[in-house]
């Protein structure tokens, strides 16, 4: 009985591979659940065996056992399936002068790995002090190849009120070891400071580092920003907005796009009460600050001149819907940019946090090849 009990439990959590995690607790596990698969797959294969012979309902508990471990197993099996055309899908969104083919999108020996730190040795540098006394710093990850390098500017998620630039520092790495400087940026948070004021950050930052551009063997004519949920919001923004020559693209993981229709249709409550957090970065309801919603919303300054673009969103987003991807796409479409979405079904907010998972494979791929595609 005891075994049946069990398996019936992991069948319920491994329930969070293909929906949505309906409160925070089972989103938190659900970013366990589809980003360390072996793990659960293991527990399942264990319990399974685990008093097989003497349990009273042996069918039914093996039955549920292994219905549960394909569902752990589904996000490795759909990401393998995804790798397969995955390089022709960029060649057809950027050229085959994009692909980098000494790297492969999916290893099943990857799964084995963890690493969730920095590896290069990151500095802490003060970019900006204002009048009012808020200073900021950014982390430097220095590229580990020789010669001039592009900068990627990577700004954290958190509901534009909290996280910071420590947030998973395992890609700045992984860019800085394959020729890229990364600088990991805070920037001002809400409530205390509004939009735009993380838009002017990212402008200071950019200023900072071409001031120090050649003591830090940095080309000035090629950043790139990256952000993840309200950084991504932030970054889109300024890619959008600032009209930078020397920004070549943006990349957004599971960011906010039409913040007015995202109003309009608020997260989960027992997830998040996202009209709260967006009253507090853009100043008041929707009904009080209209202009100040449609003015941070990156999707209505996508014009024919805006930079490329990479959207990475997973389909079982329940904190932004993947609908901000949708509309985003065909936004771009509209205005002849190119870009690629990839979409990852079994993905949640945040999956990005293991590197090594099926999702985090995927993407980190994903970022190298538009990487190398538009710094070239």
């Amino acid at each position: 009985m005891i075994r049946l009990i069990l398996l019936i439990i992991l069948l319920l959590v491994s329930l969070l591979a293909l929906f949505r995690a309906p409160a925070y607790p089972l989103w938190l596990l659900s970013i366990v659940v589809t980003e360390f698969p072996l793990v659960f797959a293991a527990g399942t294969i264990i319990a399974l065996v685990s008093g097989f012979c003497l349990s009273k309902y042996q069918l039914p508990g093996t039955i549920t056992g292994l219905v549960a471990l394909v569902l752990f197993l589904s996000p490795v099996f759909r990401s393998y399936l995804i790798s397969r055309h995955l390089k022709t899908d960029l060649v057809q969104a950027f050229g085959q002068e994009s692909l980098k083919n000494d790297i492969e999108p999916f290893s099943w020996g990857k799964l084995l790995k963890f690493s969730f730190k920095d590896t290069v040795g990151a500095k802490s540098l003060n970019y900006i002090t204002y009048a009012d006394g808020a200073h900021l710093t950014l982390d430097f990850y220095p590229s580990q190849l020789p010669g001039k390098r592009p900068c990627i500017i990577v700004v954290h998620g958190g509901s534009w009120a909290g996280g910071d630039s420590r947030q998973l520092p395992d890609l700045n790495s992984y860019l800085a070891q394959k020729g890229y400087h990364v600088a990991s940026i805070n920037y001002r948070l809400a409530p205390k400071y509004k939009t735009p004021a993380p838009v002017e950050d990212i402008k200071h930052a950019m200023y900072y580092l071409r001031a120090h551009a050649d003591e830090w063997h940095i080309d000035t004519t090629k950043f790139v920003l990256l952000g993840r949920s309200a950084g991504a919001q932030i970054a889109m923004l300024a890619a959008y907005t600032l009209h930078d020559p020397a920004l070549k693209g943006v990349i957004e993981f599971y960011g906010p796009v039409d913040m007015v229709w995202g109003y309009s249709i608020p997260s989960n409550p027992l997830i998040m009460d996202s009209r709260k957090v967006m009253n507090d970065y853009v100043g008041g309801s929707y009904a009080q600050v209209p202009q100040k919603y449609y003015d941070s919303s990156p999707l209505f300054f996508v014009d024919k001149n805006s930079p490329p673009t990479l959207m990475i969103h997973g389909i079982n987003d329940p904190l932004v819907t993947y609908i901000h991807s949708i509309k985003l796409s065909a936004k771009l479409s509209e205005n002849h940019i190119p870009y690629f979405w990839l979409k990852l079904p079994w993905a949640t907010h945040g999956f990005d946090y293991n590197l090594h998972g099926p999702g985090g494979q995927l993407s980190t791929f994903t970022v190298e090849q538009f990487l190398n595609r538009v710094t070239k």
